[in-house]
């Protein structure tokens, strides 16, 4: 048994080089699955998907697949033609299976894919689509009891069909996260974000399963207070923002995201920026989508505050305020004028 088709994380350039930490702590606590830090879409948002490439029939199958996400995770697939979809997804056989996670798609150039099936059945399809809403490897999870047999896995994963490097084998099989840099830490064995490896690849004997479909763990993961609550009920949980007038709040949670919606009924020039001690990042969406990427600020305020000086057209805007580490909290103040 050997483990061939292996998807790998697409990271952004400026995540090359922390992207993983090795682990170092004791788990705090039993959550099940992982999603990384800072990388959840805004609760209740519709993302847009567009196909740049396939078959009709590899079409239909994502179109059949993919949306058992928004089953349990509070947002919505939208299948489009529209040029600046924020997922454009690929069929190329040469590319291997990958995705960008969670919202660094949003950094990613329209005319550019941002996620490729290189081979597809649901369980790949279903994989690839939880790195896009935000979720990482299963055995990447600190919490999961793999001890991997490096030189082994080095060895196969140097040869077809993945012809790895040992610093992409290293980043995408044998590190795993630091608890701080997640959401979550019980390992699944069933998730569909884990692969099947051959015991030979482990030092403890350890093989894992092919996963098919979402476990329980995925479904109650991404319906939870972590990831995307409220697909019963949805509702619009952002504070709003009134001209000149400040919000005072704080990040109490490591990896907490604020949402702040701006309703703009006169177009101009818009000033939005946080004050404090707290090294903040600012992040605007609109109009009226809570996805489609304006800008983001870190460090343009005053000392380690964010600051965005942006023309608005009329209607609704939504600001995402977060700290700059994943794993710290803080206090500040958010507010807007023209």
């Amino acid at each position: 048994m050997k483990a061939r088709k292996i998807c790998y994380d697409k990271v952004l350039p400026r995540d090359l080089h922390r992207a993983h930490n090795i682990m170092r702590a004791a788990s705090p606590g039993k959550a099940g699955a992982i999603s990384l830090k800072n990388k959840a879409w805004i609760n209740g948002s519709t993302i847009r998907i567009r196909f740049v490439s396939g078959t009709q029939a590899q079409k239909d199958m994502v179109m059949d697949f993919a949306p058992k996400w928004t089953e349990f995770a509070n947002l919505t697939f939208e299948f489009t033609d529209d040029m600046d979809a924020e997922i454009r997804v690929a069929f190329d056989p040469n590319d291997g299976a990958w995705s960008y996670v969670g919202t660094d798609n949003l950094h990613i150039p329209s005319n550019q894919t941002t996620l490729n099936l290189g081979w597809q059945d649901e369980g790949v399809i279903l994989h690839e689509f939880g790195h896009m809403i935000g979720l990482s490897h299963e055995h990447s999870n600190p919490d999961g009891g793999i001890e991997w047999n490096e030189a082994v896995v080095l060895n196969e994963l140097a040869g077809p069909p993945n012809f790895w490097d040992e610093q992409k084998v290293r980043h995408n099989v044998l590190t795993k996260y630091n608890f701080n840099q997640i959401h979550g830490t019980e390992f699944d064995p069933d998730s569909v974000m884990l692969y099947a490896f051959p015991a030979e690849w482990t030092t403890n004997g350890i093989a894992t399963h092919e996963n098919e479909d979402l476990s329980v763990q995925d479904e109650t993961f991404v319906a939870s207070e972590k990831m995307y609550p409220g697909r019963d009920q949805p509702e619009d949980t952002s504070v709003e923002l009134k001209l000149g007038i400040s919000v005072e709040t704080d990040i109490a949670q490591a990896g907490e995201q604020d949402v702040y919606r701006l309703k703009v009924s006169s177009a101009g020039e818009y000033t939005l920026q946080t004050f404090g001690a707290m090294d903040a990042v600012l992040s605007l969406f609109g109009p009226d989508s809570k996805t489609r990427f304006i800008a983001e600020n870190d460090d343009g305020g005053e000392g380690l505050n964010s600051m965005l000086r942006v023309e608005l057209s009329k209607g609704t805007y939504y600001a995402q305020v977060r700290h700059y580490s994943a794993h710290r909290t803080g206090t500040y103040r958010m507010m807007v004028v023209k």
